[in-house]
């Protein structure tokens, strides 16, 4: 029987998808840095180590099957204010590669972000539109170099892989400075809300619609294998628009400002989900102002 890895299972995707795991009787383990405080038997499968360090993998199983790398420092501002944190996404990635090859799993796969594509001209990306020309900040880099990482080592030494490419996955489980977190919270204390940049478009993805993309790709890996996705929603959503969405599901009184986009972010982003649709059958269910109003709920009692 095969076994799971998943990296970063103590996140917001790792553990949603390891939760779908549990409900489809799918054998894993997890690996953070922390605990997981969202579910106890997530948790109760989680191996507390630290992959900046290759004595990660004493303490794992040689017999695992598929790893899915979700570990990283995923906050664009916070790797332009320390750019070491992008170098670490390096070094956990180079460090579960190896881990990878010398357990001979025969199945990666990776969260990489729409990050890659920069400010690209085009309406909506497609996976071959990738511009080294277009990087806008050491995050985008740090997956940049991790896709041809992930390349290197299929060629190398026969790593089969999937990519994904995620774009502003929100929903629950997560308690950062992401920006519908961030939104949230803001304008449930009332506080004035920030947005920067008047015409920044972004594309959102709810949690489950993200969580259905990977299990697709798990169940279909051999007709699909050594492929990068976009897992996005397919439409844009100003962060003005996002702003007011959340303000009205929440009854805030909040002030919104705007300001002047910030060193290093996209200003627009919409994902081409068509080879998405074709191959991994991915078809987004949930739009943003339902998964607004599913997100406020969750927030609410967490």
């Amino acid at each position: 029987m095969s076994r799971i890895l998943v990296t970063g299972s103590s996140g917001s995707i790792g553990t949603r998808l390891c939760e779908s795991f549990l409900e489809n009787n799918i054998d894993f383990i997890g690996l953070d840095l922390k605990k997981n405080k969202w579910n106890k038997e997530v948790n109760n499968r989680t191996v507390i180590s630290d992959l900046r360090t290759y004595d990660f993998a004493r303490k794992l199983p040689k017999e695992v099957d598929t790893v899915i790398h979700l570990a990283a420092n995923s906050r664009v501002n916070d790797l332009i204010l320390d750019p070491s944190l992008a170098l670490e996404n390096f070094v956990t990635l180079f460090n579960i590669l190896e881990y990878s090859r010398k357990s001979n799993v025969s199945k990666f796969l990776f969260s990489s972000s729409r990050e890659v594509y920069g400010n690209v001209s085009s309406s909506n990306a497609i996976e071959s539109q990738v511009d080294l020309n277009l990087c806008e900040s050491p995050y985008s880099a740090s997956k940049l170099g991790g896709e041809a990482l992930i390349q290197s080592y299929k060629k190398c030494f026969n790593l089969d892989f999937i990519i994904f490419r995620f774009s502003n996955v929100y929903g629950m489980y997560d308690k950062s400075n992401r920006v519908i977190p961030v939104f949230l919270e803001l304008c449930k204390l009332n506080k004035k809300l920030v947005v920067y940049g008047k015409e920044k478009i972004l594309d959102f993805v709810y949690i489950d619609d993200v969580i259905y993309s990977i299990l697709s790709s798990i169940e279909k890996f051999d007709d699909v294998k050594n492929d990068v996705f976009n897992v996005a929603y397919g439409e844009g959503t100003t962060l003005v628009h996002l702003a007011n969405v959340i303000k009205s599901e929440t009854n805030s009184e909040t002030e919104i400002i705007i300001e002047e986009n910030r060193t290093g972010e996209v200003m627009k982003f919409v994902g081409d989900i068509s080879k998405s649709n074709q191959k991994l059958s991915y078809s987004p269910q949930v739009s943003l102002e339902q998964g607004i109003i599913k997100a406020v709920q969750w927030y609410s009692i967490n």
